[in-house]
């Protein structure tokens, strides 16, 4: 796995016995052996593990620290056989007539670096300055622990990147976390991609949702995976509950958290991707511009000491422990997934409503055709026509069916029209695309047109074998046509999604062209399910049917006639692939700049809706890489819309792409899979 850029973390709360060492070490390497057995390779225990968090005044007694700093010895020495990677974990350590809450950074029997607590908590339940000094207090940089001198202090990173490539570890101590200016920001400028947190943070009503709040946003400010390790139930009770609440977040996202209250040793184990903080610190000019100033190119200390730390190889045959998003556009939360709709839709609305009072457009105007993309843009429309005041019927609805339009898209395009009180026309464009193809000369299929009419050319077309059925012309002049119409009656209304975008899955000057595009920045997986939302909650019946067989219809542009049944024969999808694969190399590709062999890597291990074997993802991304790069033409000349989500490809925003752009190396990474 090291190459895809992951590395596995666990967070760990283990049985303890308040300040009794030796029980607790024993736990300690517990939770260190089950952690080697998932291959591991940082592993993050609580705050003052060695001792117990409520020891209280016992910190004073040197009976105690004694223990604690041979305890630290022994899980050091003892560690060894039981887990070959890097352990983070607390104790109290005497130094220089002080006592520092510590983290110790223990692997292969050496203790590599030693972490104090830079802010001690000291007011309500928290009583820290009564026995510990605060990190900035000490002068010492190395300690005597045993027979070794090891690094001490809070300016220091473990660099592993000897091994890994990304990884750097940041450690800081439960309070650091809540404070204005956490150790951990300054880590993470200084390189750290890993943040660690060993903690003891009680249980008070309202706490849980604070402490994951505190957890997730640190990860996304800093740009980094971090990983929270909190002490258990098995803390005096006297005043205050532990839960042993441990946490592991990705760039603002939690990706896995424990149960609270658990009676029995907890390992939480994750790959977190750093590879994918990396480009996104690459990408986040400000975070760069967040380094403090000095003088540049001199080689001039920066103040960190960099320890380096070993961590061992993955096995690239083990499974990915970390959820893959099949649909990653879509959140899988019910609740989450309203949100998003909704908030999706009237930025929509707010963007065309902003567009239409500046223009002082009255007369709007766009093509329906049955189809999901259309019917999303007609409903954004609708609810700005009331947002702003207009009159449904200032909103003109044009179906214009060719060759390929089926009897039930056509339907569904009136009949939405009717029910959504929109001016509505309908144009027949076949007979105007014969005379159009019969003026430039073309022979669609190869068929002569003299003397043919619309409906025989449709007859004639539906003899032509199905694997015959290949011309670009008669498709583009069909889909020009409709645009030429739609451009001469007013403000066009654009309806292409992100997902055609991306994949040239338009004409130019086709349907690719508008006056303004509320779809633009949408892909074709969550098309589906704001068209559904809309249905349910924003439109009422007969409208609502209508819709909801929009969605059941499948995606097609209908420029090939139908089969003698009526029924759609041209799939999008059967040409360009799967949406659900393609918006998913997309938003891996876009998003997260990943390689072809990574997104492969992922696209294995999601679960889509449909099975796709190993050979036919290949396929698919190689298709999505070579119309990418190929289209980008397309995307360059794009008319405005608004950005929705985290993907644009608009050529003022978000993406900008040479046209002559080549995928050579992109496929050769695919290739070398």
């Amino acid at each position: 796995m090291p190459h895809h850029g992951f590395v596995r973390v666990a967070v760990g709360c283990p049985r303890l016995l308040v300040a009794d060492v030796a029980f607790n070490v024993a736990g300690l390497l517990e939770l260190a052996a089950r952690a080697e057995t998932q291959g591991v390779q940082v592993l993050v225990l609580p705050e003052l593990a060695l001792t117990g968090y409520t020891c209280g005044d016992l910190f004073h007694q040197p009976r105690l620290l004694n223990a604690a700093r041979a305890g630290l010895i022994e899980f050091a020495e003892r560690l060894t056989k039981a887990y070959s990677g890097v352990a983070i974990v607390g104790l109290p350590l005497v130094v220089e007539d002080q006592i520092a809450n510590a983290a110790a950074v223990v692997q292969r029997g050496k203790i590599v670096g030693i972490v104090p607590k830079s802010y001690l908590p000291n007011y309500k339940e928290f009583y820290e300055a009564r026995w510990f000094a605060p990190g900035a207090r000490f002068r010492p940089q190395v300690v005597r622990i045993g027979d070794q001198d090891v690094p001490f202090g809070v300016d220091l990173l473990f660099d592993g990147r000897g091994d890994h490539p990304h990884l750097i570890v940041g450690v800081e101590i439960c309070e650091d976390l809540w404070t204005p200016m956490p150790p951990s920001s300054r880590q993470a400028i200084a390189g750290a991609t890993l943040l660690t947190n060993i903690s003891a943070s009680n249980e008070v009503i309202g706490k849980t949702q604070y402490r994951r709040q505190l957890v997730v946003n640190q990860s996304g400010r800093c740009l980094a995976a971090y990983a929270y390790a909190s002490c258990g139930v098995h803390e005096s009770t006297t005043d205050v509950v532990f839960s042993g609440h441990c946490l592991i977040a990705e760039n603002a996202t939690l990706i896995a958290e424990t149960e609270r209250f658990q009676r029995e040793p907890t390992l939480l184990v994750q790959d977190v991707d750093l590879e994918r903080m990396q480009v996104e610190r690459i990408r986040t000019s400000s975070f760069g511009d967040s380094h403090p100033p000095g003088r540049p190119n001199t080689g001039t200390d920066d103040g960190w000491r960099r320890i380096p730390i070993r961590v061992p190889h993955a096995q690239t045959t083990r499974p990915l422990m970390r959820v893959v998003e099949a649909h990653p556009f879509v959140p899988r939360g019910s609740q989450e997934l309203t949100e998003r709709c909704h908030d999706i839709f009237f930025t929509q609305v707010a963007g065309l409503a902003k567009r239409l009072e500046h223009t002082h457009t009255k007369a709007v105007v766009l093509g329906i055709s049955g189809g999901l993309d259309s019917t999303l843009a007609l409903l954004v429309g609708c609810k700005t026509f009331d947002r702003i005041g207009l009159p449904r019927s200032q909103l003109l609805g044009v179906t214009m069916p060719g060759f390929g339009t089926t009897e039930r898209t056509l339907r569904n395009a009136r009949d939405l029209m009717t029910h959504l009180r929109v001016t509505s026309r309908e144009i027949d464009i076949r007979q105007l695309c014969l005379e159009e193809m019969r003026a430039i000369g073309h022979r669609p299929f190869g068929i002569d047109l003299t003397g043919l009419d619309a409906a025989s050319l449709s007859e004639r077309i539906r003899q032509v074998p199905d694997d015959k059925r290949s011309d670009l012309v008669f498709e583009n002049v069909q889909a020009r046509m409709r645009t030429s119409l739609l451009m001469n009656q007013g403000f066009v209304l654009g309806t292409g999604d992100l997902s055609e975008l991306a994949l040239g899955w338009c004409t130019y000057n086709g349907d690719h062209m508008s006056m303004y595009n509320p779809n633009v920045s949408i892909p074709k997986t969550l098309v589906k399910f704001l068209v559904r939302w809309a249905a349910e909650n924003e439109f009422e019946e007969p409208a609502r049917s209508t819709l909801l067989d929009v969605v059941a219809t499948m995606i097609s542009p209908e420029l090939l006639p139908a089969s003698a049944e009526g029924q759609i024969v041209q799939s999008t999808e059967a040409v360009v692939g799967p949406y659900e694969l393609n918006d998913f190399f997309l938003f891996h590709f876009l998003r997260y700049g990943a390689s072809p062999r990574k997104i492969l890597y992922l696209a294995e291990r999601a679960e889509f809706d449909a099975k796709y074997e190993r050979a036919e993802i290949i396929q698919r991304l190689r298709t999505f890489l070579q119309r990418f790069f190929s289209q980008q033409f397309k995307r360059s000349c794009l008319p405005d819309g608004p950005k929705v989500g985290t993907i644009s490809v608009s050529p003022r925003g978000d993406w900008r792409m040479p046209s002559d752009a080549t995928a050579t190396a992109w496929l050769a990474d695919l290739e070398g899979n």
